[in-house]
């Protein structure tokens, strides 16, 4: 980052390529939801949080900032690659732009990939009528992203599901338990919001609910 400001402040970055650096800038929150491990994690933490039945605890900038570090910590060996053999040798001004550009894109590919359904991507292939390739990395990001996060949603939704259940199963305990005392008036959501907090944190529920995220990533 020192290098980059010392070349702007020194005139030496020519005007096109900060014009690139401002619009990649502009589209690194784009690129974070559609290109890494995001979408899955907000998804599955927002199904949790739905399923306590605790609309805004915790609250949203606290599940985003969560996404956020996990989407990192599950990301790092793709960002040290891009770094390795895109950012640093286009700092030492041993490739272009161009090529740093190309480099950049090929470990996230390759993240995207290894956590695509072969059924979807193929699928996306059909829709977008291009042509079969022997190596899957050979095909576009208009082919690959939509493939990548159509997978993401599928499998968030998912695990959305299997969230659900228990608490659900807590609902329905003190629902028919209410109903057999004869307190009709009672709202069962009350009285299962506190079974439903016990359960979640005797089980260890945020270290659990952490580690299955980041370990369902390939």
């Amino acid at each position: 980052m020192s290098d980059l400001l010392t070349q702007l402040n020194g005139g030496t970055v020519p005007t096109l390529e900060v014009i690139y650096m401002l619009t990649l800038a502009a589209l690194l929150p784009s690129i974070v939801v559609m290109m890494t491990s995001f979408t899955r994690t907000i998804i599955i933490l927002s199904f949790t949080r739905n399923a306590m039945g605790v609309q805004q605890s915790p609250p949203n900038m606290v599940l985003t900032g969560i996404a956020i570090f996990l989407t990192i910590y599950v990301m790092s060996p793709v960002i040290s690659e891009i770094n390795e053999t895109a950012y640093q040798p286009y700092l030492r001004e041993e490739i272009t732009q161009d090529e740093a550009l190309e480099r950049m894109v090929i470990p996230l590919k390759e993240f995207m990939l290894r956590n695509t359904e072969p059924e979807t991507l193929q699928n996306f292939i059909n829709m977008s009528h291009t042509e079969l390739e022997e190596d899957p990395r050979d095909y576009p990001l208009t082919v690959v992203v939509p493939s990548f996060m159509t997978c993401e949603l599928k499998r968030g939704f998912i695990a959305g599901f299997l969230i659900y259940l228990p608490f659900l199963l807590v609902d329905i305990i003190v629902s028919t338990t209410l109903m057999s005392m004869g307190m009709v008036m009672l709202p069962p959501a009350m009285v299962s919001l506190p079974f439903k907090l016990l359960l979640f944190v005797t089980v260890d529920g945020w270290e659990l609910l952490f580690s299955n995220i980041v370990s369902g990533f390939q």
